[in-house]
């Protein structure tokens, strides 16, 4: 039985009075409409008074549960001791923060501090194009890297609209925003995830100035890099002169200290972070190799590239993020030995839960990420998912989940985020729940027509 929702429809309806959609940031709108007022740890409540056990966190930023005391704490003590917004100089939290940050990140020698991660993801690109004074760059298919010009396509789009596979080569800029510069797309090429040759092919025809990806492809779920596929691009960067850049704003800090690149051993040229960066906090982070970072002091004007924002490094943010890192590397807390436990339990529990039926299916998890693919075999890119994942049946889940209080974003395949507040009780509860949200979807399927 749907949950009661009247207030959430009635302030969508009274925000958009004044606001166009409702929402200030449009990929926030769902069916159903949820309108959220509050979050403790690993729960939320809607303006109905529904309470939910959450996995959207707030598109997998809040790693360690909402309002964390430590961080709450650490806020708090920053306004009442009365920090402030000038906008002139540097400050000592800024310092301490990029300090703590290159510590837990070895491979970034230094750092700059955005308000947003896309804000990140422009300036990684800006960056490249001063570096390598070249002008294009290669996207993949199914990613998102933020809502500015170069990024803001093929995401997730309609089959229709990029066309069958193809290797090598590359993809129409399925534009997800009007008022983009045909010139400006022209330089723009989006292959899939996994894909060397087409990187090749791309390299060989354009100057290339950099290639910018998730390392897990966690925009359309849990999609992981085949073995030698990251290693490959690596060292096409520095046989071809174009720079490497990982967009670890989901990625980083949730899967590991150091990012997934901590984990998988490649260094890139750049990276790019956010969301658990502040436990949600608006932060984005650009990081990397000393010579490249430098370009936005650069001697020569003309290679010279500009950061500026009145906002970033925020003292409220900024000690935010102070706090997230600290907690991430205390023994004491023990954060990711928690998380990996807890994903594991819900892995196990999700397979076993389908395995009793006759419906093909796939769990992907990457520690505290996670999503459960209607489809035979672990994803490769965009275009497999496309083609095989049952997105009828994936969406339908996902409301019946919603309705039992188990939210993640109704959108067929993506990511579910464990946060640090959840527990075992948590766990069991949402596959308790689950068992008999897919019991009732397969009786459902069962009866005749």
């Amino acid at each position: 039985m749907s949950k009661i929702r009247k207030r959430s429809q009635t302030l969508l309806e009274k925000n958009q009075q004044w606001i166009p959609g409702g929402v200030v940031s449009l990929n926030r709108k769902s069916d159903p409409n949820i309108c959220f007022k509050s979050g403790r740890g690993s729960r939320v409540w809607d303006v109905d008074g529904n309470e939910y056990i959450d996995y959207q966190a707030g598109f997998a930023a809040t790693f360690l549960g909402h309002n964390d005391p430590d961080v709450d704490t650490a806020v708090l003590k920053t306004i009442k001791d009365q920090a402030v917004l000038m906008g002139a100089g540097p400050t000592e939290l800024e310092g301490e923060f990029a300090q703590l940050f290159c510590k837990s990140v070895p491979t970034v020698d230094k750092l700059q501090i955005t308000t947003t991660g896309s804000e990140a993801t422009y300036h990684a690109i800006r960056i490249a194009r001063a570096v390598t004074g070249r002008d294009h760059i290669i996207i993949m298919q199914g990613g998102y890297n933020g809502w500015h010009n170069d990024v803001a396509g093929n995401v997730i789009s309609n089959l229709q609209d990029v066309g069958p596979r193809v290797s090598p080569g590359a993809y129409p800029f399925d534009a997800l925003s009007a008022g983009i510069p045909e010139q400006h797309k022209s330089l723009v090429h989006v292959i899939n995830f996994n894909d060397l040759e087409s990187v090749q092919y791309i390299t060989k025809r354009f100057p290339v100035a950099c290639i910018i990806l998730e390392p897990i492809l966690q925009n359309i779920g849990i999609v992981k890099p085949k073995k030698g596929y990251l290693e490959g691009l690596r060292k096409m960067a520095d046989e071809k002169g174009f720079l490497l850049i990982f967009d670890e704003v989901k990625t980083g800090f949730r899967h590991a200290l150091g990012g997934f690149q901590s984990i998988c051993g490649v260094v890139p040229d750049l990276s790019t972070f956010g969301k658990a960066v502040a436990n949600g906090y608006p932060m984005g982070v650009i990081g990397g190799k000393a010579a490249y970072m430098d370009y936005f002091i650069h001697e020569q004007k003309e290679k010279r590239v500009l950061i500026a924002g009145t906002f970033n490094a925020h003292p409220l943010t900024t000690v935010a993020a102070i706090a997230t890192l600290k907690k991430l590397s205390s023994p004491q807390f023990n954060v990711y030995a928690h998380v990996e436990r807890l994903g594991k339990m819900l892995e196990e529990g999700l397979n076993a839960i389908f395995s009793g039926y006759d419906k093909s299916f796939y769990v992907a998890r990457q520690g505290s990420a996670y999503c459960v693919y209607f489809m035979d075999h672990a994803p490769v890119d965009f275009h497999d998912i496309a083609v095989h994942n049952d997105s009828a049946f994936d969406k339908a889940y996902r409301l019946k989940l919603i309705d039992e209080g188990i939210f993640n974003f109704p959108l067929p395949f993506k990511q579910g985020s464990i946060s640090f507040a959840h527990t075992e009780k948590d766990i069991q509860e949402t596959l308790e729940k689950t068992a008999a949200v897919v019991a009732a979807l397969f009786s459902k399927r069962l009866q005749p027509i």
